[in-house]
């Protein structure tokens, strides 16, 4: 079972494993004092580390000298990878093909073996439950383990070290065991603190599951989130959280991509999908009763895919109205792109993009269609310019870029 006296032993454990990460003040919403809990700056970038590293310390010397295996497409792979190497252990990590090559490298890096298997993450699962059972390997959870969980709950005691009069704590959920290992840590210890989880709008499996009363297996999931994305809870931690957290609430795409650029802007730090959620979870008002509060909000994990970051900032900026696209109709004659990119510049704003369409059936045979993007301060920015143009007598059009 899950104590309080093994959640203690887990942080006594990990004390020359884990980095502390230290509370961090931040000014990204109003109203309430907000600190950040920076577990992207974790050894391997996230915090799965803690809960691999308690497990694996717990196995058995016949369990140690077998080896582990696991499976995951990105945090969990890498925390056991690091954690067995630091014990001098053998692992073996499953990973579906389509695992991001960074991810791949990084957990060879780490001391792992890697096992490639054709298909997506419930392929790769299947087949590491085959090899655990033909080689005896001990198989890691990512989440529903107790002792998984009490090496997570380490964050929660790192927490009220830090910041004893804590009022709030929000961080991710995917499968639940972040989450249920902060609150019946935090819980066991002071009642009065509220814990909450967060999910994507995508990926909203415990939510279902706390709402109906009972697991719940979604079809499918897709956020941009992927360390949250998990179909099904586990049976401990859909137990926990049901127990011990206050509420689950959803963020959606578009909240969690500002979030992700807010972190990047205000504190100069790359958080994950999964990582930004619950910063999205406070600054879009999903978190009851945070006026004065004291409040920690977990960031989980900074493992964000480059590619998928470039997109992520693009959408964040356009959320929180860095940019727009404008559609112009106007006459076919010379000096209107001029008059046009004036009053942008005037009013403090910067063309990065132009496309001057003449062929359109929606257009008067003489007319044109003019598209822009522009950089821009806010959205109250954005209706300015576009007062400004319309005061001029340009026709503002709907038409999409």
């Amino acid at each position: 079972m899950l104590t309080l006296d093994k959640v203690y032993h887990a942080a006594y454990v990990l004390k020359d494993v884990v980095r502390h990460t230290e509370l961090i003040p931040s000014p990204v919403v109003d109203g309430c004092k907000l600190y950040l809990k920076p577990e992207n700056l974790q050894l391997t970038g996230s915090f799965k580390v803690r809960g691999s590293a308690y497990k694996i310390s717990q196995l058995s010397a016949e369990e140690k000298e077998k080896g582990v295996i696991a499976c995951s497409a990105g945090n969990h792979a890498q925390g056991v990878a690091l954690a067995a190497t630091k014990y001098g252990i053998k692992s073996l990590i499953c990973l579906p093909e389509g695992a991001p090559i960074m991810k791949v490298e990084a957990t060879k890096a780490y001391g792992a073996d890697v096992c490639m298997v054709p298909g997506v993450y419930d392929d790769a699962y299947k087949k590491a439950l085959e090899l655990r059972d033909e080689h005896n390997y001990t198989f890691v959870h990512p989440f529903d383990d107790e002792n998984v969980i009490a090496g997570q709950a380490t964050i929660g005691l790192e927490i009220l070290d830090e910041l004893f009069d804590v009022d709030i704590i929000v961080a991710a959920v995917g499968g639940g065991g972040l989450c249920s290992g902060i609150a019946y840590a935090v819980k066991s210890l002071n009642p009065k603190i509220k814990v909450y989880g967060v999910q994507a709008e995508g990926a909203a499996s415990m939510v279902r599951s706390m709402e109906q009363g009972e697991i719940v297996r979604l079809p499918s999931v897709k956020t941009i989130a992927d360390g949250i994305a998990v179909k099904e809870p586990g049976e401990n931690t859909f137990r926990y959280c049901s127990e011990y957290l206050d509420g689950v609430v959803t963020v959606t795409e578009d909240e969690i991509s500002y979030a992700i650029l807010t972190l990047i802007e205000k504190h100069k730090m790359i958080a994950e999908g999964a990582g930004a959620a619950p910063v999205a979870a406070t600054m879009f008002g999903k978190i009851p009763d945070l006026e004065g509060k004291k409040v920690v909000c977990v960031i989980s994990g900074g493992n964000i895919d480059v590619n998928i970051l470039s997109r992520v900032i693009k959408r964040g900026m356009v959320m929180s109205g860095r940019t727009c696209n404008i559609c112009i109709e106007l006459p076919d004659k010379p000096g209107q792109l001029a008059e046009v990119s004036k009053i942008i510049s005037d009013h403090g704003g910067n063309v990065v993009w132009v496309h001057h369409e003449r062929t359109s059936e929606m257009i008067d045979v003489s007319g044109c269609y003019l598209h822009l993007r522009l950089e821009t301060r806010n959205f109250q920015h954005i209706q300015e310019i576009m007062q400004a143009l319309e005061s001029a007598g340009f026709n503002i059009t709907e038409t999409p870029v």
